[in-house]
């Protein structure tokens, strides 16, 4: 009787409250960091962005002829030391973009998406926590790489047309403006590779609109075919990098959000319907 009576009581004292074992926005944020940076396709992409706008803007600053008409001025000059420093983004968009798509069809690719969604079941947290971290280390390798080509060519600028002046907001803004372009068009390839689940699809339409579209624009030559370049993302690129003119910069920041925004809606519905 004695027994009976203490065992309910052992096992009432052996039962200890779990945690709160749900998964959280903030360990999602973590477990999608550690597949970015421990991926090595990963850093060596990024490597090459950065070895590819210092390159780049190097030899340019060594090579691209001063300014014809007041070269001296501080306004020429600050218009020469962000050429020079963001000359490599024509060729980085096509890096970052290769590197979005990547991300997201990588892991369609192996497999390791069933255990992701497993994971979190709910799965939009899975594909905005996934963007927002490529999103913004894009964003500050992009801004790193641009002012270390800054600081490298300073002196071959200074040194053929004169110092110029990063507190002027006429320089830090199209540096900033250039980061930020690769970091969005990095995030629309991501979309259209969330979109796409394959990795040669995704390279291949975000190449062509970022690339080939515009060209094939140009040669049609009609009044409609001028108007949807001015509207592509290569055309808002270059008011943020500051030399567009059809766009004020906001105007083109907006333009981007909305090439951005309408396949991460796109890939998000999809997500949500389709199997892994």
């Amino acid at each position: 009787m004695t027994a009976a009576v203490e065992t309910p009581q052992i096992a009432r004292r052996s039962h200890v409250t779990m945690p709160d074992a749900r998964l959280r926005f903030t360990g999602i944020l973590k477990s999608e960091w550690i597949k970015l940076t421990t991926v090595r396709s990963t850093v060596w992409v990024l490597l090459v962005l950065l070895l590819v706008q210092i390159g780049m803007g190097v030899m340019a600053a060594l090579s691209i002829p001063l300014p014809p008409t007041g070269a001296g001025s501080a306004a020429a000059v600050g218009s020469f030391a962000v050429l020079v420093s963001t000359v490599g983004v024509f060729f980085n968009q096509l890096v970052i973009a290769v590197l979005g798509v990547l991300v997201v069809s990588g892991e369609y690719s192996t497999g390791q998406i069933r255990s992701t969604l497993t994971a979190v079941p709910t799965r939009l947290p899975v594909l905005v926590a996934k963007g927002l971290v490529f999103a913004v280390t894009s964003f500050v390798v992009s801004l790193v790489s641009v002012l270390i080509t800054y600081a490298a060519t300073w002196p071959i600028i200074d040194s053929r047309a004169g110092a110029s002046d990063l507190t002027d907001p006429a320089v830090w803004w199209p540096l900033i403006g250039a980061a930020g372009y690769l970091a969005l068009v990095g995030l629309l390839s991501f979309s259209i590779g969330a979109i796409m689940r394959n990795t040669a699809a995704g390279i291949a339409v975000s190449v062509g609109l970022l690339l080939v579209v515009p060209i094939v624009l140009s040669f049609i030559g009609a009044e409609w075919a001028t108007v949807v370049t001015d509207w592509l993302p290569s055309a808002a690129g270059q008011t943020l990098l500051g030399s567009g003119s059809v766009f004020e910069p906001w105007q083109a920041l907006l333009v981007m959000l909305g090439w951005v925004a309408v396949p991460f809606v796109t890939a998000s519905a999809l997500l949500a319907r389709r199997d892994a």
